[in-house]
């Protein structure tokens, strides 16, 4: 075994020791249960003094003379087993100290409240299921309570399983992640949309400013790219005539590492033909409170030591009023690139690499709004630069019908009334083929299949897109967004 410490090796020589007597902890294929932990705790008054089995992780172990106690942990909870020299005969009993914190274990008994009132399992009988080589890092033990030493937050995300064998509370965590993305599909499939699955690998990644992973297929002799998107296929389906369709689905861009950022996470894209940027503000204004209440039974979400309402109305704030009110700044200042710039160096920002006026005007609004955007806020309005997928305002063609919603200073959600124009289209992807020119890496390609594809006809739509992990992050009041991926992104080990 790589990298032994000395109690790993105590535990292999009780692991030969097991086995040179007949017993194998790694041989059972399977254990019948008759309970969960949960179950035992919840049905105590029916299943008093019944026969049940139980089966978990030893998460506390107190070995003595003649009567012992042990946890057992199982994906419900936990249950305490009491064990007695008297019943299990002295053979039995002293194999005990065969046994290690991290052991998984079965056991069968009668079920009882102790004097001090803990559901117990009195144990007739106990197997062996497994045995843990490497300890888990459970710490000391006061008063039947462990002191989980596992706080080294790298080493949690890097080593996610025994974070979630020693850290229930992480479990739970990301059970409730799961009943959000249950909930979120019940929501959508009760309003009658359709879900898919697209490509991961593409020919042209299209449907977000970022950088894409490449990949090269050996059969077609090609290169790939990993999806940044699920816009571009779901508008395709579409065309295509279906009219309500989202995916929950795994994107990739290439870039930073932060609290809100990893260059893997799943994303919620949806398409609903024949409505506008109002039908997905008041989707997103029904569907947030929902999700809320599937956690915690109202519209409401903790937020550091208070809480945050979301039910509607959400408040609705354009790009340029935001700025305004927030730094000061004249949106007749904003009119041109060159104004905009000076905007910027005299505010201290960093604008060296911004080649267009969108670029800027969001990066006013990300320094100076965002920060204070903690209600539910939709902000709309965005700079025609930035928006290649949205539609022009129809009284002022410099700005488009997109929103952006926050929550608690943090995005969850982006929003068009989509282009179903084709040549408004192609328009727009040459002017991000001239901003790829000029060094904007992370400008849209041209897709000329999607644009062959609008060219067959594409009704009015509105869409949709939400990133699930900050959605999870922001309903949970978590502070990094690794908390609520189980195997975040991290550089590799040295070797």
């Amino acid at each position: 075994m790589e990298g032994q410490d000395e109690q790993t090796q105590v535990r292999l020589q009780t692991l030969q020791e097991m086995r040179a007597h007949g017993l194998d902890p790694f041989a059972p294929e399977r254990f019948e249960r008759t309970h969960m932990a949960g179950v035992l705790h919840d049905e105590f008054a029916s299943l008093e003094g019944q026969r049940v089995v139980v089966a978990g992780r030893i998460v506390a172990l107190r070995v003595m003379g003649k009567a012992s106690f042990l946890h057992l942990d199982d994906d419900s909870g936990r249950i305490q087993v009491y064990l007695k020299l008297d019943t299990l005969g002295p053979e039995g009993y002293a194999r005990l100290n065969w046994l290690d914190l991290g052991d998984h274990l079965g056991v069968a008994g009668d079920l009882f409240r102790t004097r001090t009132g803990e559901i117990t399992v009195a144990a007739a009988s106990y197997t062996p299921l497994s045995k843990s080589l490497r300890p888990l890092p459970f710490g000391k033990q006061k008063e039947g309570q462990e002191w989980y030493t596992l706080s080294d937050v790298e080493m949690r995300y890097r080593q996610r399983y025994a974070d979630l064998a020693v850290h229930p509370e992480t479990r739970r965590h990301f059970r409730n992640r799961s009943r959000v993305v249950t909930a979120l599909r019940r929501f959508l499939d009760e309003r009658q949309f359709l879900e898919v699955e697209t490509p991961v690998l593409q020919a042209v990644a299209g449907g977000a400013a970022a950088r894409p992973f490449m990949t090269h297929h050996n059969a077609l002799d090609h290169d790939f790219k990993l999806r940044i998107s699920l816009e571009l296929p779901l508008k395709r389906l579409i065309v295509g005539g279906f009219e309500r369709v989202y995916e929950i689905g795994r994107v990739f861009r290439n870039e930073g590492i932060d609290s809100s950022h990893n260059p893997e996470f799943t994303l919620l894209e949806l398409y609903q033909a024949y409505t506008d940027l109002e039908g997905m503000m008041e989707l997103v204004e029904s569907l947030i409170p929902y999700l809320a209440k599937e956690l915690y039974g109202r519209p409401e979400i903790p937020y550091q030591k208070g809480t945050i309402d979301l039910s509607p109305p959400w408040r609705r704030l354009p790009m340029l009023e935001g700025i305004q009110q927030y730094a000061g700044v004249d949106p007749a200042e904003l009119t041109s690139f060159e104004r905009a710039r000076g905007v910027g160096e005299r505010l201290g920002l960093d604008v060296a690499k911004e080649t267009h006026l969108g670029g800027l005007i969001e990066k006013l609004h990300e320094r100076f709004v965002q920060p204070h955007l903690v209600a539910p806020t939709f902000i709309t309005d965005y700079p025609l630069e930035t928006s290649p997928l949205a539609r022009k305002r129809a009284d002022n063609p410099a700005l488009t019908r997109r929103f952006e919603a926050f929550v608690a200073t943090q995005e969850i959600g982006n929003a068009f009334s989509e282009i179903n124009d084709p040549l408004d289209q192609r328009e727009r992807f040459q002017m991000q083929a001239q901003l790829l020119e000029a060094g904007e890496a992370e400008a849209h390609p041209m897709d000329e299949d999607f644009l062959r594809a609008l060219e067959y006809g594409m009704p009015p739509t509105g869409g949709l897109g939400i990133g699930i992990d900050r959605l999870v992050m922001i309903l949970t009041d978590t502070e990094s967004v690794r908390d609520v991926i189980l195997f975040p992104q991290m550089k590799p080990e040295r070797s």
